[in-house]
C-alpha cells in the first residue's frame, strides 16, 4: 500500500531509520499500552534501543528521538529548536509526562538503554518499551523495529508478510504493480509513463488536489533545507568539529563570474546537496529522499534542474516538472522499499545513498523527456555503481562520510539519466535484477559495514 507519500516523508535529522523512526515507535508503543488499559496504570517507563539503534544511537540521536516520541512529538510537525531544549531537560529530569498519560518517574541514565550487544534477528534496529506500575512490576512491554526511510514495524509483520504484496491500492483507475518488469509492463500495455502510473496510484488513495498539496509541501520542505544550509555556518554538533563548508562553497560560486555555466554542473549540485545534509546532520527539518542519510540528492537535482523552470505558485504541481520527478522517483523507491530495503543497518549504505542515487536518476530521465525503458535503465545505472556501498559513520555521526557521499550521488544520477537516454537499444541488466543484487549483497555484507561504526571509516579516522 506505499504511496509517493511515504517514500517522501517530512521528519528531522539526522537519520530516518535512528530519529524519525523511534519517534513513531515510541508514541506508538503507548498508544497500544493505552489501547489495552494498562497506560493509565504506568508510574515508570524504560526505553531500550538494540542492535544498530544502539552502536549509533548517540551520534544518530536514536535516543532524543525515542524520548521525544514519548511526550507525543510527530517528526512531520516538530520544531527543532523544541524538539532540542525539551531533550535537554529531559535528560536531567526526574520524571516526564507521556502521551495522552500520566506523568511517570524517568531518569535518562537509567531508563534509557543502549544494547549494544543485542542484534535482533528481525532487524538490527530494534526498539522496546516497557511500562512499570508503582511496585516495580512489568505493565507493559512492545517490541518494534525501524526498518529504514521512517518506516516502522511490529514483529508480526515482519515474521508474516503479506500476501500478494502490491505496490498501489485496489480501486478505480488503480494500476498496481509489485517490479519494475510490471511497471514497464503496465507502461508498455497502456501507452503510459512511470509518473502517470504512480499518480494513478496515488488518484485511487485520495483526490487529486491533496496529493498536489503533499507534493508541494515535499518540496517547500527540501527547497527550504537547501536555502537554511547555504545561509548556516559554524561546526556541526557531535564532536567531530565538522565545518559547515555549502555556504562557503555558495557564496564562491555566486560570485565568480563564468562563461560556461555549465562547467560549474558539479558545483551546482555538490553545494545543493550538502546544503542539505548539513542541515540533516544538525538535527535540522528534511525530508526522507528516500532517508534522511540521503536526503541531499533529489533535492540537489530538482533544485538545479527543475525548479526555475516556470512553475508558478497555484499551478498543480503533479502536472509540472518537480511533480513529474517526485512521482517517478518514488515508484522506483517503492520497489525498492518492497523488494529489498531502504535501511542502512540492513544494506550498507547502496540502501541509502545508492537507492537515492537511482530514484533521482529515473526523475532526472523523466523530467528530460525518457520513455519509461530509458528511466527503467536510468534508474538501474544508479543503483549498479553504487553496488556494495558500505555504510561507516565516523562517530557515528550522519557527517563523514555521508554529506559528501550526497553530493557524488547526486552527479552520479545525473550522469546515470545522460547515459540511459544515449542508449536506445536494450540493456544487459534490468532494475529487478540490480535491486535483487543489492538485496543479497546487503545480507552478505559484514555487519560492521551496516551502521554500527564497527569498521571501516569509522575505526580508521581518528575523531578528534
Amino acid at each position: 500500500m506505499l504511496s509517493t507519500l511515504d517514500i517522501f516523508k517530512i521528519g528531522i535529522g539526522p537519520s530516518s531509520s535512528h530519529t524519525v523512526g523511534p519517534m513513531r515507535i515510541t508514541k506508538r508503543a503507548l498508544q497500544e499500552a493505552k489501547n489495552r488499559g494498562v497506560l493509565g496504570r504506568a508510574a515508570r517507563v524504560m526505553v531500550e534501543l538494540q542492535g544498530s539503534l544502539a552502536l549509533t544511537g548517540i551520534g544518530h540521536g536514536s535516543d532524543k528521538a525515542a524520548i521525544l516520541g514519548l511526550v507525543g512529538a510527530e517528526p512531520d510537525t516538530l520544531d527543532p529548536d523544541w524538539a532540542e531544549a525539551t531533550f535537554e531537560a529531559l535528560k536531567t529530569a526526574s520524571d516526564i509526562a507521556l502521551f495522552d498519560g500520566p506523568t511517570v518517574g524517568f531518569n535518562y541514565r537509567r531508563d534509557v538503554d543502549f544494547r549494544g550487544d543485542i542484534m535482533p534477528r528481525l532487524h538490527p534496529n530494534g526498539l522496546c518499551v516497557r511500562l512499570y506500575d508503582a511496585a516495580g512490576s512489568e505493565l507493559f512491554s512492545a517490541t518494534f523495529y525501524s526498518t529504514g526511510g521512517g518506516f516502522i514495524a511490529s514483529a508480526e509483520q515482519l515474521s508474516r508478510p503479506a500476501e500478494n504484496d502490491r505496490i498501489g491500492v485496489a480501486g478505480k483507475g488503480a494500476l498496481p504493480f509489485s517490479s519494475a518488469a510490471e511497471l514497464l509492463a503496465i507502461c508498455a500495455r497502456d501507452g503510459l509513463n512511470i509518473y502517470d502510473v504512480v499518480l494513478a496510484n496515488e488518484d485511487a488513495r485520495r483526490p487529486r488536489a491533496e496529493t498536489d498539496a503533499g507534493l508541494l509541501r515535499i518540496w517547500q520542505v527540501m527547497s527550504g533545507a537547501i536555502d537554511r544550509g547555504l545561509r548556516s555556518e559554524g561546526i556541526l554538533p557531535g564532536g567531530l568539529s565538522v565545518k559547515r563548508r555549502a555556504s562557503r562553497l555558495y557564496d564562491t560560486l555566486i560570485s565568480e563570474s563564468h562563461n560556461q555555466e555549465s562547467e560549474r554542473l558539479f558545483d551546482w549540485l555538490n553545494v545543493f546537496a550538502m546544503a542539505v545534509n548539513e542541515e540533516n546532520a544538525a538535527g535540522g527539518r528534511v525530508v526522507t529522499a528516500p532517508t534522511n542519510g540521503a536526503a541531499g540528492v533529489i533535492p540537489a537535482l530538482i533544485r538545479y534542474y527543475c525548479a526555475f523552470d516556470g512553475w508558478q505558485p497555484g499551478d498543480a504541481v503533479s502536472e509540472g516538472k518537480i511533480g513529474r520527478f517526485l512521482l517517478t522517483a518514488a515508484g522506483i523507491g517503492m520497489i525498492y522499499k518492497q523488494r529489498a530495503s531502504l535501511s542502512g543497518a540492513e544494506m550498507g549504505c547502496q540502501g541509502e545513498v545508492g537507492v537515492a542515487c537511482s530514484m533521482g536518476a529515473a526523475g532526472l530521465c523523466a523530467v528530460w523527456g525518457g520513455s519509461a525503458s530509458q528511466i527503467e535503465h536510468a534508474a538501474e545505472i544508479g543503483m549498479e555503481h553504487n553496488l556494495g556501498l558500505t555504510c561507516d559513520p565516523v562517530g557515528g555521526l550522519v557527517q563523514i562520510p555521508c554529506i559528501e557521499r550526497n553530493a557524488i550521488g547526486a552527479v552520479k544520477a545525473a550522469n546515470a539519466a545522460r547515459l540511459s537516454l544515449r542508449d536506445s537499444g536494450e540493456h544487459k541488466v534490468t532494475l529487478d535484477q540490480v535491486i535483487e543484487t543489492m538485496r543479497q549483497t546487503g545480507l552478505d555484507m559484514s555487519s560492521k559495514y551496516k551502521e554500527t561504526s564497527q569498521g571501516g571509516l569509522a575505526v580508521n579516522v581518528v575523531e578528534c
